[in-house]
């Protein structure tokens, strides 16, 4: 019987041995959800990139105690540092290229803000949009045996955020480009991944993308949807340059 993964909040790691008690989210899910009892196993991660072997000791009304009993690093992460900017979509879109881009490795995640953006967030309603897209990344790094959080970045206007680019490689799907992504030689350890938004990148975005020294690739042939593309193009170079065999 496959054992459950619980993710809970800590700000240091956790010693063999050390007695837990579960925040009410993680609590809840083992105590409702799960109908789990005392005596039984859970596994527990934090986002250091250890796996937390627990027993819980005690399910209450006021809450749920677990026991740590053996702490392994987890050897899920990929080698290749991979940080997707992408442009924010409409609805169950966006929360499924979240969720299945942790499955393939994504190491960091900022949405964008661009010119064909029709969704509009700003204030609390922005606030709230970017914890929920935190909480899907966790549900996935539980699902997929990750003990690594991606971080899901505040989002930012397109211009907001090429002013604060990361190191390495940075990449732009182009169907029009001339190099395509499989015949790239360069083997880099972090790398930026611009996908454009429904509708693509404007013509400026492109010049401007450009001017930042990202290199525009295709997939094939076909003209991909925004989903489509992201999870393609990841898939991609983790074959190529990450741990997908």
């Amino acid at each position: 019987m496959r054992i459950p993964r619980i993710y809970q909040t800590s700000m240091v790691p956790w010693q063999l041995g050390a007695e837990i008690e579960l925040d009410p989210e993680a609590a809840h899910h083992v105590g409702r959800v799960l109908r789990m009892s005392a005596g039984q196993p859970i596994e527990l991660f934090n986002g250091d990139g250890h796996n937390y072997a627990a027993t819980i000791t005690t399910i209450a009304k006021r809450g749920i105690s677990v026991k740590i009993v053996e702490v392994a690093p987890n050897p899920t992460e990929s080698p290749l540092q991979v940080h997707l900017a992408q442009g924010i979509s409409r609805g169950e879109r966006m929360d499924f290229v979240l969720q299945k881009s942790v499955e393939l490795g994504v190491y960091e995640i900022t949405p964008l803000f661009t010119e064909r953006c029709t969704v509009k967030l700003s204030g609390e309603r922005l606030l709230k949009k970017q914890q929920q897209w935190q909480r899907i990344v966790i549900s996935a790094c539980e699902q997929s045996g990750r003990s690594f959080v991606p971080k899901v970045n505040l989002p930012l206007s397109m211009q907001q955020w090429l002013a604060q680019l990361p190191k390495g490689l940075r990449l732009t799907l182009d169907p029009y480009a001339t190099e395509p992504l499989q015949q790239l030689t360069e083997y880099p350890k972090q790398l930026t991944l611009l996908i454009g938004p429904e509708g693509g990148l404007t013509e400026d975005e492109v010049a401007l993308a450009s001017a930042h020294h990202f290199l525009p690739v295709r997939l094939g042939p076909r003209v991909l949807r925004t989903e489509t593309a992201a999870l393609t193009a990841l898939s991609v170079i983790q074959y190529q340059f990450g741990d997908l065999a």
